[in-house]
C-alpha cells in the first residue's frame, strides 16, 4: 500500500526578529539579528547579560485576559503561534477526533516555577499558587491549544532537549502516516529568558560572554564563537493528509517527506566526536523521504555557535554527502533568533519550508573569520536567492538525542 504523504499547511511563528510568521520571516532574509541585552530582569550580578528575547509580547492578541493569568509565558507563546498556524492553514472542518497537537517544550514553564519558588521561600506554602503545577508542566500548551481549537486526537507532548520540537514533527508526521490522524498541529515553544537559566547556561560555560556587543554573539561556524545565545519564542506547524489537502484546494507550503531520529549514547551535554549520531539522523531522512544525498540543496544546520557541535555538525554533513557537501547551502538561523531550545525545531522547520517554497535562503550572519574544520557555504552573511527541491533541518539536543527533517518543494 503507498504510504500516506504528509503536507505542511499553516505556519505560525514568533521569534526574537518578528511577532509573527511574515514578520519573522521578512526579518530573516534581511539578517536581521534579535539578540539584545535582558530586559525582562536586573542582570547586573550575571556573567551574560543578553538574550533572543521578545520585546513586549502581547499575549492578548489571541487569547482572553482570564486565560492569560492561568498560562505560563511558554504556553501563551505555543498559543499564539498556533493560532497563526491554524487560521493560515485554514484547515475548515475536521473531525475532532482526527486532529491532534504535539508541542514540545524542552523546559516548560520556569518562569512560573521560579515566581512559585520565590513565594514558597518568602511568604510560605500556603502561597504557592494552586495553578503552580498545570503552568509548570511542559504538556500544558499542547492541551490548552486542543482545548481551544476541540482537537481530540493525539495530544502529547515531546520532551528531548533541544531536539524536542524536532520529535514532535516527527511524532505528527508518523500519526498521519499511520492513518491515526488527518491534521497534526505540531512545533515548539520555549521562555527561559530568565534568572534560573541565565545562571545555569552561563554558569556551565555554554553561552556566549560578549556582553560589549551582542548583536555579535551568536555566530555559527565562525572561528571566533564561544557559546550560543539563548532566545524565546515558538514555531507551530499544522501538518495535513496530503489528499484530504489536495481535495480541498488548500495552498500546500512544503512536503514533510521523512524524517531520521537517532541517540550519540556518547555524553551528557557534548556531541559525539565524530558525529555518528547526527549523521545517521540525515541519512535517515533522506532515505525515508525516496530521496537520494543529491537531492537535498539546502540544509538548515542545528549551528549552535558553540566551539564542539558546529566542528562536528560540519564533519557530520562532509562525511555523509562527500563530494556534495561543496555543493550544499547551510546556514544557522540561531545567529538571529539566538538558540530556542525546545523550540528551535519548531521554528527552524517553518524557515526551512519557507526557504524552500519561496527559492530564498536565509544567512548565517555574523560569519567572519574562517574556521579550518568548518570549511562548508554558509550563506554568509546575506540570504541567497536558490531555488532548491529537497532540504533538511536538523536539531540535537542535550542527552545525544538527534532529529532530522526532510523538507520537499511541492508545485
Amino acid at each position: 500500500m503507498e504510504r500516506r504523504r504528509v503536507a505542511i499547511t499553516g505556519a505560525g511563528m514568533i521569534t526574537a526578529v518578528g511577532k509573527n510568521r511574515d514578520d519573522s520571516w521578512n526579518a530573516l532574509k534581511a539578517g536581521t539579528i534579535g539578540v539584545s541585552n535582558i530586559e525582562a530582569f536586573d542582570t547586573t550580578d550575571y556573567k551574560v547579560r543578553f538574550a533572543g528575547e521578545i520585546k513586549d509580547f502581547d499575549p492578548l492578541v489571541a487569547m482572553d485576559p482570564k486565560d492569560v493569568r492561568k498560562a505560563d509565558r511558554y504556553a501563551q507563546l505555543a498559543i499564539c503561534a498556533a493560532e497563526e498556524a491554524v487560521a493560515h492553514s485554514a484547515v475548515g472542518e475536521v473531525d475532532p477526533l482526527r486532529a491532534g497537537v504535539i508541542i514540545a517544550s524542552g523546559i516548560g514553564g520556569m518562569m512560573t516555577f521560579e515566581e512559585q519558588h520565590a513565594k514558597l521561600v518568602e511568604r510560605g506554602p500556603s502561597r504557592v499558587s494552586p495553578m503552580f503545577i498545570p503552568m509548570m508542566i511542559a504538556d500544558m500548551a499542547s492541551g490548552l491549544v486542543s482545548i481551544r481549537h476541540g482537537f481530540r486526537g493525539p495530544n502529547y507532548a515531546t520532551v528531548s532537549a533541544c531536539a524536542s520540537s524536532g520529535h514532535a514533527l516527527v511524532a505528527g508526521y508518523m500519526h498521519i502516516v499511520a492513518d491515526d490522524a488527518d491534521v497534526m498541529v505540531v512545533g515548539g515553544s520555549e521562555a527561559c529568558v530568565c534568572p534560573m537559566a541565565m545562571a545555569g547556561f552561563a554558569n556551565m560555560k555554554a553561552l556566549s560572554t560578549r556582553n560589549e556587543e551582542p548583536l555579535r554573539a551568536s555566530r555559527p561556524f565562525d572561528a571566533e564563537r564561544d557559546g550560543f545565545v539563548l532566545g524565546e519564542g515558538a514555531g507551530v506547524l499544522v501538518l495535513e493528509n496530503w489528499d484530504r489537502a489536495v481535495a480541498r484546494g488548500a495552498t500546500i507550503i512544503a512536503e514533510l517527506a521523512g524524517y531520521g531520529a537517532t541517540a550519540d549514547a556518547f555524553h551528557m551535554t557534548q556531541p559525539d566526536n565524530d558525529g555518528n549520531g547526527a549523521r545517521e539522523a540525515m541519512r535517515l531522512a533522506v532515505a525515508k523521504a525516496g530521496l537520494q544525498l543529491d537531492d537535498i540543496g539546502y540544509i538548515n544546520a542545528h549551528g549552535t555557535s558553540t566551539p564542539f557541535n558546529d566542528k562536528i555538525e560540519t564533519k557530520a554533513i562532509r562525511d555523509l554527502f562527500g563530494a556534495h557537501a561543496a555543493k550544499l547551502a547551510v546556514s544557522s538561523t540561531k545567529s538571529m533568533t539566538g538558540h530556542l531550545l525546545g523550540a528551535a525545531g519548531g521554528v527552524e522547520a517553518a524557515i526551512t519550508a519557507l526557504a524552500i517554497r519561496e527559492g530564498v535562503l536565509p544567512p548565517t550572519m555574523n560569519f567572519e573569520n574562517r574556521d579550518p574544520e568548518c570549511d562548508l557555504d554558509y550563506c554568509p552573511n546575506s540570504a541567497v536567492g536558490r531555488q532548491v527541491e529537497a532540504a533538511l533541518s536538523t536539531s540535537l539536543g542535550f542527552g545525544g538525542h538527534n532529529v532530522s527533517l526532510c523538507f520537499k518543494r511541492t508545485d
